[in-house]
């Protein structure tokens, strides 16, 4: 898939970087990325991802926007209260840029549709608000073999890790939260500014694992769990221990 006169243009400073240049470029525009939640992660994922030139984006999200969503998800404005997330994300994401596809998925995503949903991507990077639906995602791309960014911020503190079948997100936190009363950042607050923090920092793992295949940015860090805490600030990383009793990826799992 070759770059047009205006795309090598715009992502002249990724050409230029010795870790991208023109064939990596071209391989972000070949990737078909899931964005789950256009929420404070999405709100510094969508847009990132767009700039970067991924060729296909498909955002699913079946809220709508309100007041108190606006200190850390950016992609609004007080007019869009009551609007759909998706459908103003997906518009926002085509007039960054043109040259790129996404679409919106006006759908919850949970144990019944969550492998027909996320079927047919390269990456699902996932920033939604509960543990239900994070293990729902969880277990689809276990079965679905595909690479999962499962991000998170609440209060100061966020969370970034990549998974690939074992160790699986459900090593991580176990079978506890398989319910949707679990705590939020309704409930327990988030900065806006963490929201953005991680969402970003995501991205840049993102774009290192689909620029594998080239070369691109070296080690993906597949199992490991990065931790970022706004109020020290630091920076932390810990592998995450494949749980052979794990019910999403373990022999004989659901």
């Amino acid at each position: 898939m070759n770059l047009t006169d205006a795309e090598l243009d715009r992502y002249a400073r990724h050409i230029v970087l010795p870790q991208v240049g023109g064939f990596g470029q071209r391989r972000l525009k070949e990737t078909r990325v899931v964005v789950v939640g256009a929420g404070g992660i999405g709100s510094a994922v969508i847009p990132s991802l767009a700039g970067a030139g991924i060729g296909q984006l498909t955002i699913i999200d079946d809220d709508v926007v309100e007041l108190a969503n606006l200190h850390r998800q950016p992609l609004f404005r007080e007019r869009d209260v009551g609007y759909s997330k998706a459908d103003l994300a997906v518009q926002f994401a085509h007039r960054l840029n043109g040259h790129i596809q996404a679409k919106p998925i006006l759908q919850r995503i949970g144990t019944d549709n969550a492998e027909q949903l996320l079927d047919g991507h390269d990456l699902v990077i996932d920033g939604s608000d509960n543990f239900a639906t994070r293990l729902a995602v969880s277990d689809a791309c276990v079965k679905l073999g595909l690479p999962l960014l499962s991000a998170a911020a609440v209060q100061f503190q966020g969370q970034v890790g990549l998974f690939r079948s074992k160790p699986c997100y459900r090593c991580f936190v176990g079978d506890a939260f398989d319910a949707d009363d679990c705590d939020t950042c309704a409930e327990d607050g988030v900065l806006g500014a963490m929201a953005g923090w991680v969402g970003t920092f995501a991205v840049l793992q993102a774009i290192r694992v689909l620029l594998g295949p080239v070369g691109g940015l070296g080690d993906p860090q597949w199992g490991k769990l990065h931790v970022l805490d706004g109020l020290a600030p630091s920076f932390r990383t810990m592998t995450i221990a494949k749980d052979p009793a794990c019910s999403g990826c373990s022999k004989g799992a659901r």
